[in-house]
């Protein structure tokens, strides 16, 4: 097979939320489309909702009368196995049990002609261990959708030890037709997104766990200075805490307690508790329709500043210095290590150590550190923190500064790495590591995660935008700071920076 053209009939078991979104954009492509689901009258209870969600579309006029009535004479629900046996393609989505879908797919391949291709929409299961028990499973493979599947752009193509790459091609060039925007990758836990997501979770839940700030502020922290659509709690509560941790602990599982994957004590408390967020009503916030979301917190100065020193190069934080100018703070120019002095502080981008460890190593009084951003030119929040015995005088001039170019500080308790800093290294070193192990490309890597979870660069080009020398070392200085191998650096990232090249060289 090395085409999936619209002649192609396909079948799609199950006709839950998932299954449903699937054949809606498969037949919108042009397929003739077959929905099957084993409680009775499911399917056409599922096509009758795909009307109206059309009909909506024509209403806002996303979709024309003809289009939204050409996509539902395709679609036909049937009731069952055997009436799929014509079918050249058959994507599946049900239940995430691995002996259900072997059992599933062995009798798909006895109905079905041996050029039929076989598929499952997993999003956690091996794609090889389901495949196991085929006579063919080189025409097995995961063609795996994000949710809702009509909106979200991302497939995943997912390759097992026998799949035939002339299939997995084949099924990447219909998701491409099927105005999707497909990744390969290698059937390997959590395949790309839902491996190389989990730092985004994990370090906001550990920053909570040593008391760096409350949930509002990080999470105010990673949309308006990360320029992430939502925060690291708002999304858990949004996906549900059992869904995301139970994620969490199957890819720890599957990579046989790797402490990079380790799950939230948080996180489980609340499943325990039955806070799973939207869904039960109660999660990291109160989510009850009349509930008043919290206010991040605002560190606030009536310090006057009009002048600053800026010394060196402060590298990715260079565009603050328009910024300052544009305030009317006037700005000179020293060399130096990369800081910015005003009155009694001296402030500097983070580096993964904790303002105390790099005040003493540095021998700098009154240091105060500030986090990344995805864009300072743009970013409208900062985090800040302050060494051990840093004057209230020198904080609330730092204060000041930043608030003149309008940015509201946010400060955390004295970590490693603050929030941003720290998310990003650690997103972009278990990217490199899918890479170094072959799960996927670079380019897929970080088109599945801004596809996939709408990340607003995939991480690894905004490695190499903040520099790959510094995100090195913040892991570096994370892992000396914490003693743990969960922020050891990926072998690909060290080679990278010994040859000085990038991801993408």
């Amino acid at each position: 097979m090395t085409t999936l053209d619209t002649r192609a009939l396909v079948a799609v078991i199950g006709a839950g939320a998932m299954g449903s979104g699937i054949a809606q954009v498969v037949a919108q492509a042009g397929h003739r489309v077959l929905l099957l689901d084993n409680r009775p009258g499911a399917a056409a209870q599922a096509i009758e909702a795909l009307a109206r969600q059309l009909a909506g579309l024509q209403e806002k006029g996303k979709l024309t009368a003809e289009q939204r009535e050409q996509t539902l004479a395709r679609l036909q629900a049937v009731d069952t196995l055997e009436q799929l046996a014509e079918a050249g393609l058959v994507i599946e989505a049900i239940v995430e049990n691995l002996q259900v879908k072997q059992e599933l797919f062995a009798r798909l391949e006895r109905l079905c002609a041996p050029g039929c291709v076989l598929a499952s929409n997993t999003s956690s299961l091996s794609i090889t261990s389901i495949a196991a028990g085929l006579s063919r499973p080189e025409r097995f493979l995961g063609v795996h959708f994000f949710n809702p599947a009509p909106v979200m752009a991302l497939v995943e193509i997912v390759s097992g030890l026998a799949t035939d790459p002339a299939v997995a091609s084949a099924l990447y060039e219909a998701a491409k037709a099927w105005g999707k925007a497909p990744v390969h990758t290698r059937s390997t836990p959590g395949f790309i997104v839902n491996r190389v997501a989990r730092p985004f979770y994990a370090e906001s839940l550990r920053l909570l766990q040593e008391g760096a700030a409350d949930c509002a502020t990080l999470d105010a922290l990673m949309r308006d200075a990360g320029g992430f659509r939502m925060g690291a709690f708002e999304l858990m509560d949004l996906i549900g805490h059992d869904v995301n941790y139970a994620v969490t602990c199957s890819v720890f599982e599957a990579y046989y307690g790797d402490p990079r994957f380790q799950p939230s004590l948080l996180q489980k408390e609340l499943v325990d508790a039955g806070r799973l967020g939207r869904k039960s009503g109660r999660g990291f916030y109160d989510c009850s329709p009349n509930a008043v979301r919290p206010a991040a917190a605002e560190a606030q100065s009536a310090q006057a500043v009009d002048r600053c020193i800026v010394e060196g190069d402060l590298g990715v934080a260079q565009t603050l210095l328009p910024r300052l100018e544009a305030a009317g703070i006037r700005v000179e120019r020293r060399p130096g290590n990369g800081l910015i002095r005003v009155g009694e502080a001296v402030l500097a981008l983070s580096d993964g150590r904790m303002a105390s460890e790099r005040a003493q190593a540095d021998g700098l009084d009154n240091l105060l550190l500030f986090d990344l951003a995805l864009d300072y030119a743009k970013a409208t929040r900062i985090a800040l923190s302050c060494c051990a015995g840093a004057s209230v005088q020198a904080r609330d001039q730092a204060v000041t500064l930043f608030q003149r170019m309008g940015l509201v500080p946010s400060l955390l308790a004295d970590l490693p790495g603050l929030l941003v800093l720290r998310t990003v290294a650690m997103l972009a070193n278990e990217a490199a590591d899918a890479v170094l192990q072959g799960v996927a490309s670079t380019a897929d890597v970080d088109l599945a995660m801004r596809k996939g979870v709408n990340y607003p660069q995939g991480p690894l080009a905004w490695a190499g935008a903040v520099g790959l020398p510094a995100v090195l070392k913040a892991l570096e200085h994370l892992q000396a700071s914490y003693g743990e191998p969960r922020y050891r650096p990926s072998l690909l990232l060290r080679r990278r920076v010994a040859e000085g090249r990038g991801f993408y060289d």
